[in-house]
């Protein structure tokens, strides 16, 4: 039990009410009396809301569970079906055409297209790299990674054959964003050489060399005779510098183990750190102690001698827990723990503040706004509750009305199924609308658990629901017009060493019509980065505007009449056990929220929550429905062990599984999927934290 304080009648953890009261209320020049009365007013508005929204949840799902075990046995009519989630309002009606109002949006936003990064707030280091990612060298990205179609660097220093084949790549990428009258750019002799095919393309001189934009995005080529690469260079060219990350979402929940109040005051405090600029970590490289810090502007000269600068920085978003878990940091004075998503929606706002008033050393948002990215909500009624309690927070905060913007995560089904509601609710704060096949694919296995046995997880990703539910995202945001002044994004990229691959496949999320795609890493960002200087996304958007109908979207992933050999049923539990057991040792041993895991084929893959909702929520239907028995499935579990084992091996920090059955990540694995069918929305939320908090305990 934490040290607990009394504020206006509310116990709070006293490191973090003081935390809040001296770093952020006392800047802001808030009264704290004030502040926490205004707190507790807006606990007992929203807690009996927060608690309606959870029980409404699981009477539809019940009513669901209910409607298909009547009919077992019996084929799916799908006409029956849509009919019934009309009836029970599952389904609810269209809103009237409309077109969203948000205002203050940065360009970042509105009208910009490129990368994004998803980076834990836990981590410090991490959240520096994130935020500094808005610039990445283009020679760096290329030659420490597989997007170069060259054979790998030579160890033992620098691979001048390496090299130029990146300075070659490099020379390509120039010619096709930015090329010139007569030639190519590998044929310069210095940076006063050539011209371009479209003038304005130029943008000014940095310190470092020339500045240029194409597609909205700009471009360094950094001139350098005195640096190692420039000085062997016919140009003098050291770099190519693109614009990478525009926007970085600082993650409170899925890729973090937030569990007590000592995380939430880390998660705080490094949100705090990022948006008055003044967040730092060391640590060591190389036998060096380095220290990170966010990037300074990025100044230059236009071609009529006026000085500018660009941001340093990715613009920042932060992203709240949803309205399922509770945290021990404030509990009431009947000792009941408040709502994490109200918490949230309150601490990172007023942090937010700093920003909007000022108090900060380089600003997030130039336009007054604070954006909050809001996960697994279930529906336009969640949507307007969220809109509402983010007006409540502004008033408790004195700012004014829609300062607080939201990004509203289509990952759940009965938001996925009423998208165009859910965009009304939020209408004049909405910022952003992502599609993410993971928690997607977890809501659609539980939602239709008990109608039969679901495809393989392979299968998923070419299924008819999601390819409705991937083209009606984008489409629906269209039609409410979202285009240039909000993001449509797709998601994750998982493979942060297999960029090759990626340079050949996430150009089409582009093409679908995403203005941003979430990628693994800075460096990821950089090379994606090159896909919006060969797609024009607003081009691409102007013919995507139809909305199709709904049925596809509502067709139930079954794997109707299929007998699966006992080889293909032990190659899908070994994948999910796999999956499962590589992630909880992160989460519950070490509190892990977010890492590159290896999945079975030994492939690094950055994992989140999301990825147990799925393998836990697929492995609870075929057990549900006799598909495989127990005894498989803890036979699984038990050879994936081994696996883990000896994937984790070189980690001193490691607690082995094999032998280790009664250990809390043993546990919460079964726990996740023997007890799958009955967590709530399927989430993994309940059972991560039960045994984190006792791991932490012990």
């Amino acid at each position: 039990m934490s040290d607990l304080v009394k504020r206006a009648g509310i116990e709070i953890d006293r490191k973090l009410a003081e935390f809040l009261e001296n770093e952020v209320l006392a800047p802001l020049g808030r009264d704290v009396d004030a502040f926490w009365h205004g707190f507790a007013e807006l606990l007992a508005e929203f807690l009996p809301r927060n608690e309606e929204l959870l029980f409404k949840r699981e009477e539809i799902q019940k009513t669901i569970d209910s409607w298909h075990m009547e009919r077992r046995g019996q084929p799916h009519d799908a006409a029956e079906y849509k009919a019934f989630l009309e009836r029970i309002n599952y389904l609810v009606s269209e809103p009237d055409e409309f077109t969203i109002g948000t205002t203050n949006v940065d360009a970042e936003i509105a009208t910009m297209a490129g990368p994004q990064l998803v980076v834990p707030v836990l981590n410090a280091r991490f959240l520096l790299n994130a935020a500094n990612a808005r610039w990445g060298s283009l020679y760096d990205a290329f030659y420490g990674t597989d997007a170069l179609d060259a054979p790998p660097a030579k160890p033992g220093g620098y691979d001048k054959a390496r090299g130029d084949a990146v300075i070659a790549r490099g020379r390509e990428f120039l010619d096709q964003a930015l090329p010139l009258v007569d030639g190519s750019w590998a044929d310069l002799a210095d940076e006063n050489d050539g011209k371009l095919r479209d003038e304005s393309q130029y943008v000014g001189k940095t310190d470092k060399g020339l500045l240029f934009k194409n597609n909205g995005l700009h471009i360094e080529v950094v001139f350098d005779r005195d640096h190692p690469v420039g000085r062997d260079d016919r140009a003098g060219i050291a770099d190519i510098i693109c614009e990478a990350a525009l926007t970085t979402i600082c993650d409170c929940e899925d890729s973090v183990a937030a569990v007590d109040a000592e995380d939430k005051l880390l998660a705080y405090s490094n949100w705090l750190g990022v948006i008055r600029g003044d967040l730092e970590d060391s640590f060591e490289k190389g036998g060096n102690q380095v220290t990170r810090r966010l990037a300074d502007d990025k100044a230059y000269t236009d071609r009529d001698g006026n000085r500018h600068a660009l941001s340093g920085r990715s613009l920042l978003f932060v992203r709240n827990v949803g309205l399922l878990m509770t945290n021990p940091a404030i509990r009431l004075a009947n000792g009941r723990e408040i709502p994490e998503g109200i918490m949230d929606a309150v601490f990172t706002s007023a942090i937010g503040a700093l920003d909007v008033e000022g108090h900060t050393k380089h600003g997030n948002s130039k336009h007054g706004s604070i954006y909050i990215v809001k996960p697994k909500m279930h529906g336009p009624d969640e949507c307007a509750f969220t809109n509402d309690l983010f007006n409540a927070v502004e008033d408790l905060l004195g700012l004014p009305r829609n300062t607080l913007k939201v990004g509203v995560m289509d990952e759940e089904r009965r938001t996925s199924a009423n998208l165009g509601a859910c965009i009304h609710a939020v209408r004049d704060r909405v910022v952003f609308i992502n599609t993410g096949f993971l928690d997607r694919t977890g809501d659609e296995i539980h939602t239709s658990m008990h109608v039969g046995p679901m495809i393989r997880k392979a299968e998923m990703k070419t299924s008819q629901w999601l390819a409705a539910y991937e083209k009606r995202n984008v489409a629906i945001g269209l039609k409410h017009g979202l285009s240039g002044r909000a993001q449509i994004g797709k998601g994750m990229w998982p493979a942060p060493d297999l960029m090759g691959q990626m340079m050949v496949e996430k150009i089409g999320h582009l093409k679908a019509g995403a203005n941003t795609a979430w990628v693994p890493s800075p460096t990821a960002a950089t090379l994606h980065a090159l896909h919006y200087h060969q797609c024009d996304v607003f081009a691409e958007q102007e013919g995507l505007g139809e909305v199709r109908p709904i049925d596809d979207l509502l067709a139930i992933p079954l794997a109707d009449g299929v007998n699966w050999s006992e080889e293909e049923l032990n190659e899908e539990l070994d994948n999910n056990a796999q999956g499962l057991l590589g992630y909880v040792v992160r989460w519950i041993d070490q509190g892990v929220g977010c890492s590159k895991v290896p999945d079975i084929n030994d492939v690094g893959l950055m994992e989140d929550r999301a990825t147990l909702r799925i393998s836990s929520q697929h492995m609870a239907n075929w057990l549900l429905h006799g598909v495989v028995s127990k005894d498989q499935v803890m036979a699984a579990l038990r050879r994936m062990a081994a696996k883990v084992d000896a994937q984790n091996a070189g980690d001193p920090l490691y607690t082995p599984l094999v032998g280790n059955e009664d250990g809390a990540a043993f546990r919460a694995a079964c726990d996740l999927v023997f007890k799958g069918v009955d967590q709530p929305s399927g989430y993994t939320e309940p059972l991560l934290h039960a045994w984190r908090l006792e791991k932490k305990s012990a």
